[in-house]
């Protein structure tokens, strides 16, 4: 993967009103589509006394401005410095251990640490709940220049652009629910991860359980350049495209990555056999119309709809692409499509599942359907008013951990 620079570290483009291309399911002939709500204003990221930084998109040519408060000092691994986000706009145990990231870790009870490209970073909530990071083992000859292009990393990872407090203003707007939610789940956000590295990480999910997965993960990730030890934890910088190739299915197979190596193989050699390079191709796709991006990311060995809209949704900049599992159908039939609820679930249902997501929230309707489905954990659930529970589940805690905390993907 070619390293990053300032042209991948913008904030997200333009984002597409127009929802997925998607044929209905219903027996009846459609009436006119419904209007989408209202889209939120403007992202703008709310920071004091910022400094300008002007960048230009990488695909289309056109300058953007982006505004960040970019410290001058270096942030070594005893340093911390202010994020400037609150807890409103970022809270990261609703963020990092909700199935997003298979790569962060909780480093101490306060603590998350993961890697930003080449950025060994962790970040922390202040007793205010403000939001600091620091930067792990910059070297002093280096250290503002570094300090500098972490934290426009770290902010365009956590897709600061985007106002979490306009978004769930159109969300209350469409679901009076979110009006309570809000008031317990404020800051849980949707990531913006490099697509190679999200990609990668989604193939491993395929049929498989949280455990497992963060095993594969830290296999792949371990094949990249070590940047430290935080917390016990070992990491790494992820291993580039050029690395991936050459790695065998073999070596994976031994590694207990099952039927899924044949899969990752075959789709590290498509990648690099992409004009221009697998890396900036996957790039490319966040210039495309949704169902064009799932229409190229199935193409790959062993990406089915699911895997693609994960990636979509988390690192492609395609915010009202809807990941449809069981646990997301169920959800779908208690709050959207109630007259579906006991149907089995088909990649038609699928589709009709996706449809009425942006139909109620409209172009971030995959952050609404993010936000639904961390509330929908057992331990976010137990913190939520019993007013908010419409069903009572029999499953014990076990299980609704293992199924709803992402424990369970399947690509349909």
């Amino acid at each position: 993967m070619p390293s990053l620079s300032l042209r991948h570290h913008l904030m997200a483009k333009r984002l597409r009103p127009t929802p997925p291309s998607t044929p209905s399911a219903k027996p009846s002939p459609s009436p006119s589509p419904p209007s989408l709500p209202p889209s939120p204003p403007t992202p703008q990221l709310f920071h004091s006394k910022p400094t300008t930084v002007s960048l230009r998109h990488s695909s289309n040519d056109r300058s953007k401005t982006l505004t960040h408060l970019v410290s001058p000092a270096s942030a070594s691994s005893s340093n911390w410095v202010s994020l400037n986000l609150t807890r409103s706009d970022l809270s990261l145990p609703l963020t990092f251990p909700t199935g997003q990231t298979f790569r962060w870790k909780q480093t101490s009870p306060l603590h998350f640490t993961g890697v930003v490209g080449p950025h060994l970073i962790s970040l922390t909530h202040l007793p205010n709940g403000d939001v600091s990071y620091c930067l792990h083992f910059c070297s002093t000859s280096s250290s503002s220049s570094a300090a500098a292009a972490a934290r426009l990393a770290l902010l365009d990872f956590l897709n600061a652009g985007i106002s979490l407090r306009a978004i769930w203003e159109v969300f209350s707007a469409a679901d009076p629910r979110f009006d309570v939610l809000s008031c317990h789940l404020e800051g849980a956000r949707v990531l913006r991860q490099d697509p190679l590295e999200c990609l990668i990480q989604f193939l491993c999910s395929s049929n498989n359980n949280i455990g497992r997965i963060t095993k594969m993960v830290d296999y792949i990730s371990s094949l990249g350049n070590h940047l430290g030890n935080i917390g016990g934890f070992d990491f790494h910088e992820f291993p580039s495209l050029e690395r991936l190739s050459l790695v065998s299915e073999a070596e994976l197979r031994e590694a207990g990555f099952g039927y899924r190596a044949k899969y990752i193989i075959g789709t590290v050699k498509e990648l690099k056999g992409k004009p221009g390079g697998g890396a900036e191709w996957l790039l490319s796709l966040r210039d495309l119309d949704l169902d064009e991006v799932i229409e190229a990311l199935t193409a790959l060995p062993g990406v089915g709809p699911k895997v693609a809209a994960c990636v979509a949704l988390f690192s492609l900049d395609q915010h009202h692409a809807i990941p449809v599992d069981t646990h997301v159908w169920q959800i779908a039939t208690r709050y959207l499509v109630p007259e579906l609820a006991g149907a089995r679930l088909t990649p038609k249902l699928c589709n009709r599942v996706a449809e009425a997501f942006v139909s109620k929230y409209g172009k971030y309707a995959g952050w609404a359907q993010t936000l639904l489905f961390v509330a929908d954990l057992p331990q976010q659930k137990a913190l939520l008013p019993a007013s908010l529970e419409y069903t009572k589940r029999k499953k014990s805690t076990k299980e609704q951990i293992e199924k709803a905390h992402t424990g369970k993907y399947r690509s349909m």
